[in-house]
């Protein structure tokens, strides 16, 4: 693919990824009852948090949602149009987390595709596509003062990770890197949604035991004493 072809594509996408995660961003700031400010802010972050991480990590400065007036645009048409006509946003089963989903495997291929452009590492390039795919939704989540999803058991940051690996994997092979970009995004929105549908998930960190305290140890012995 051509320069001019790839700088296309990597717009396309990351214009996408914004859109979708903006609306991930403002239903989740309708759900909350928030107004109409507070929900084109979660919107512009969720959508293009993850973007201006990736950037500066790659040294691309300024990052592409500052300069690029788009960006902004893209942002803030999703906000307002889920703020006026949520009902059709939430005619979708489970909205918030289809929107999350798809920005996920959009921005996890895209970010991955700009970073192998500016020369980085096949292994890096695939953790700053992760990176990239994650950033949105904790933006998102911290915002609202919540446990960002990529934390918890769902598969999120794995989902976006082997999204990531097949975009450099077809770079490495030379395959078509529309196809292979395509096919990272779906694999990447297939386990996330599978992740959700069947409940699947990392190993949960158990509970640390308590340690008996001083007290409780005196009241055991006292009892047992009495017996």
């Amino acid at each position: 693919m051509t320069e001019n072809g790839m700088g296309t594509l990597l717009l396309v996408l990351d214009l996408t990824g914004t859109f979708v995660f903006a609306l991930s961003g403002a239903m989740a700031g309708i759900k909350r009852r928030l107004d109409l400010f507070g929900v084109l802010v979660l919107s512009f972050a969720a959508g293009n948090a993850g973007g201006i991480v990736r950037d500066l990590l790659i040294d691309s400065t300024p990052p592409a949602a500052i300069s690029n007036w788009y960006y902004l645009a893209v942002s803030l048409l999703a906000g307002m149009v889920t703020f006026w006509r949520p009902s059709i946003i939430d005619r979708l089963r489970s909205p918030v987390l289809l929107f999350d989903a798809a920005g996920l495997g959009l921005f996890a291929v895209a970010g991955t595709q700009k970073a192998l452009v500016f020369g980085l590492n096949p292994a890096m390039a695939a953790v700053l596509g992760m990176l990239t795919g994650i950033g949105g939704g904790m933006s998102r989540d911290v915002l609202l003062t919540e446990v960002p999803a990529v934390l918890r058991s769902d598969i999120y940051a794995m989902a976006a990770l082997a999204g990531a690996a097949v975009v450099v994997i077809g770079s490495a092979l030379r395959l078509p890197a529309t196809a292979v970009t395509i096919a990272g995004a779906v694999l990447c929105f297939g386990l996330r949604l599978m992740a959700i549908r069947w409940g699947w998930h990392l190993p949960i960190a158990g509970a640390p035991e308590q340690p008996a305290t001083p007290a409780s140890k005196e009241r055991k012995d006292d009892g047992e004493t009495r017996r």
